[in-house]
């Protein structure tokens, strides 16, 4: 599962990492009571307990489960990432995998690729499909790896302050890494960019706070503004319930990450409306943080329909798109994909790589300016397509896909988080986080909403999760 809150090797408080990790990995996607249950009694300790007995099996079925490659790892193969060695002191002990094109662009760009939790380097570079786009228009791929040592779902540490702060941690590991592959493969200082999915969405919020002066650009999808957390008990609030505040005062956090700097880097913001993992009022706080750092308005300059889903962009004064968001209606929590072999496809659909008829990874290349038609080469893809109902299977799945088992959980009738259009009482415009378009399996507009959710006893769940942990014990 790709949940973002999970912390590094410790997560405050002196409390060991692993146990913590373990709760917050089962337990963030729901918090939230189900709101058809709000009148029914809650089950007593003494009952939740006795149904751990019958549900232990299943419950460590699914741990195991989780920690397997997805099915995007295993078509990709570790085998087409080579691992780098020796790049600096590692602080935040990453692994560094990279991908180089045989048939590189001139000054090559770079883009640094942060998967999600319990995804591999190599899984979500196959799976959201920037292998094939690094092949097709010659950059070069940067992917660093957290090593489960470090944390046992694999999650980058994106709250923790001894990973977020520029030159410590995990940062500066990826800082470390992105310097190597400049003196190794020649990259173009002037083109590095970085992207990510939840916790990678969140660590790339990091690395954009921190090292303004090296990117020319981000995109966060499903991720977190910079500085949403700093505990394990705020990560918690901050993907579940997201404190609203300020643009200023998210602008603020941004400029007291990193010395005074030249210029901010370019940012393209995705989230899924039916997101109940990393919840979409996250896109909006981060948005109003990027338009605050830009001396941006609110309220975007343009807006637009791309395959069926609303765009919106502000521009700087001099015309140029510096911000964009994508609101993926009715998409649960993961990277949206449109797999296939036409110039805007690419990637395979999974866990939390979701065929929604739209790639993000497409879209973000293109703006970055790294989609170049002149340059195309036309090879032949070299992942594997996906049958149609099979990809078009992730998109009803929100959280729960353990290797072809569905735990189903889609988004619920009317009940799906939207942003009115206007603008909020804190000035920033809410027009485009949500709205009406639905799609059928073809891409079109118009079809019925996605199935209801299915109930989940959440008290079991937790209970269950915090005993596995060994933070609950039998009496």
């Amino acid at each position: 599962m790709a949940t973002s809150a999970i912390a590094g090797p410790h997560c405050g408080n002196d409390i060991p990492g692993e146990p913590l990790t373990t709760v917050t990995f089962f337990i963030a996607p729901v918090l939230h009571r189900h709101p058809s249950r709000e009148d029914v009694p809650l089950p007593t300790l003494a009952e939740t307990i006795a149904a751990l007995a019958r549900r232990r099996h299943q419950w460590d079925e699914r741990l195991r489960r989780a920690q397997r490659p997805s099915a995007g790892a295993r078509a990709g193969g570790a085998s087409d990432l080579v691992e780098e060695h020796d790049f600096g002191s590692d602080p935040g002990r990453l692994r560094m995998l990279s991908h180089v094109p045989r048939r590189l662009a001139a000054d090559p760009a770079l883009v640094v690729v942060l998967h999600g939790c319990t995804q591999t380097a190599s899984d979500y570079c196959a799976g959201a499909g920037w292998r094939t786009l690094a092949d097709r228009y010659g950059f070069c791929l940067l992917l660093p790896e957290q090593r489960s040592a470090n944390n046992p779902a694999r999650c980058f540490d994106w709250f923790s302050p001894a990973h977020t702060r520029r030159d410590r941690g995990q940062a500066l590991s990826i800082r470390q890494m992105i310097e190597a592959m400049v003196v190794r493969h020649g990259i173009d200082r002037r083109r590095i960019y970085v992207t990510g999915l939840s916790a990678g969405g969140a660590m790339t919020s990091v690395m954009l706070a921190c090292y303004p002066e090296v990117f020319a650009g981000g995109a966060i999808i499903a991720g977190l503004p910079y500085g949403a957390a700093g505990t394990v008990q705020q990560a918690f609030d901050a993907m579940n319930r997201c404190p609203s505040r300020s643009a200023q005062e998210w602008g603020d956090v941004v400029r007291a990450a990193a010395p005074g700097t030249g210029r901010w880097p370019r940012v393209s913001v995705w989230h899924g409306t039916a997101d109940r993992t990393v919840i979409p009022a996250n896109a909006r706080e981060t948005l109003k943080q990027w338009t605050n750092v830009h001396g941006l308005s609110a309220t975007p300059s343009t807006a637009a329909t791309v395959d069926g889903y609303d765009r919106k962009v502000w521009t700087d004064a001099a015309g140029t798109e510096v911000i964009e968001f994508y609101g993926i209606t009715d998409m649960a929590h993961g990277t949206p994909l449109a797999t296939g072999h036409s110039d805007d496809e690419c990637g395979i659909a999974g866990p939390f790589l979701l065929e929604v008829g739209i790639s993000s990874s497409y879209h973000i290349a293109k703006f970055f300016g790294l989609a170049a038609a002149a340059f195309r080469h036309t090879a032949p893809a070299a992942e594997p397509a996906v049958a149609p109902a099979e990809a078009r299977t992730s998109r009803a799945v929100v959280e729960h896909v353990f290797d072809g088992e569905v735990l189903e959980r889609a988004p619920e009738d009317g009940r799906r988080e939207t942003f009115e259009d206007g603008v909020g009482s804190d000035g920033f415009a809410r027009s485009g986080f949500g709205g009406d378009r639905r799609r059928d399996s073809t891409g079109k507009a118009g079809a019925p909403p996605y199935g209801r959710f299915t109930p989940v006893d959440v008290e079991a769940v937790i209970t269950s999760a915090l005993r596995s942990a060994g933070l609950m014990k039998d009496r």
